[in-house]
């Protein structure tokens, strides 16, 4: 197995709640089409690291031939025979619903595959919480952990579907952070202008907020990047907030500003980047052939930690 230790030499952010994660009992998580080595190698590398229980779904001959080309043990996971991609897709679904699984993974199928199948309105897997996706980023010289929502799923997000997205991410940070996440809500500028109507989201969330509208965390906004993220740049610009200079999580305005942001800070930074989906019936692990060994096995560590909380609470979302 790969080491865990970033390029950058620094220690992994990850280890805290990797840690947790195996804790906790490991959720049987049905991975749909893992049909290359990345996909079924994160699968069983997961599974060594007591994170997750797989439920292999997919053509089971060409499951094992792929394990047998890459000397992958998968003699302890069930498989579950489908044909193609679709069949899958829709077999994992079926299984989740049928209350034989607690986290959906993503195989060698595309995204949109799945998650046509997670989102259908009669055979899926949606709740009255909007879906939404997180990166969790261990960035090298940053404190700790940096949630980015949503960068993978909600394109133009309105008001209401920007609280659902910040309850997903307030839900999974408390179950690894010691006290309700710092939410920074990000814009241009920090004052509010109907110049930038990314500016007037942020004020009425922070209202919605202070109503218990969003719960469990401490959200200000619009702040910029750098007042967010660097204290110093706070205390220049005058900010005196809890969350100025020390946001966990940060609320983008758009999918493409934070898919920039997360890439920035992968490629430029040598970041790695975790990542679920949140607010359907199970969280959705979406892993990434270019992820690195931390980065999969952290995806599968929130997913553990975010269902053992579904197992203890009530308040995340339900059908």
């Amino acid at each position: 197995m790969q080491t865990l230790e970033p390029a950058t030499g620094q220690p992994s952010k990850y280890e805290f709640f990797l840690e947790r994660a195996r804790q906790v009992p490991s959720p049987k998580t049905i991975v749909v089409y893992p049909c290359d080595e990345s996909s079924l190698r994160a699968a069983v590398e997961a599974a060594e690291a007591r994170l997750i229980e797989p439920v292999l779904v997919g053509p089971a001959e060409k499951i094992r031939l792929v394990a047998r080309k890459h000397q992958l043990n998968i003699s302890p996971f069930e498989i579950v025979n489908a044909g193609g991609s679709e069949e899958a897709a829709a077999k994992g679904v079926q299984l989740i619903k049928e209350g034989k699984g607690e986290v959906l993974m993503k195989g060698s199928l595309h995204t949109d595959e799945l998650m046509r199948s997670v989102t259908s309105a009669t055979t899926g897997l949606r709740t009255k919480r909007r879906i939404s996706h997180v990166f969790i980023m261990d960035v090298p010289g940053h404190e700790g952990p940096l949630i980015i929502t949503d960068a993978a799923i909600n394109i133009f997000p309105d008001l209401e579907c920007k609280r659902d997205i910040i309850q997903n991410a307030i839900d999974l940070c408390t179950e690894f952070a010691p006290s309700p996440p710092r939410v920074a809500i990000l814009s241009a500028v920090e004052t509010v202008t109907t110049k930038i109507p990314s500016t007037i989201d942020a004020a009425a969330l922070c209202k919605m907020a202070d109503r218990g509208q969003i719960t469990g965390g401490i959200v200000d906004g619009p702040l910029a990047f750098d007042n967010a993220v660097d204290p110093e740049a706070a205390r220049i610009k005058g900010i005196k907030s809890e969350v100025a200079g020390r946001a966990e999580i940060l609320v983008v305005p758009d999918l493409e500003a934070g898919n920039m942001l997360a890439k920035n800070l992968t490629f430029l930074l040598k970041a790695d980047a975790a990542g679920i989906v949140l607010g359907a019936r199970v969280p959705i692990i979406l892993t990434s052939r270019a992820d690195s060994l931390r980065a999969r096995l952290a995806s599968c560590a929130a997913a553990a930690l975010y269902a053992d909380s579904r197992r203890r609470h009530t308040h995340l979302p339900e059908a």
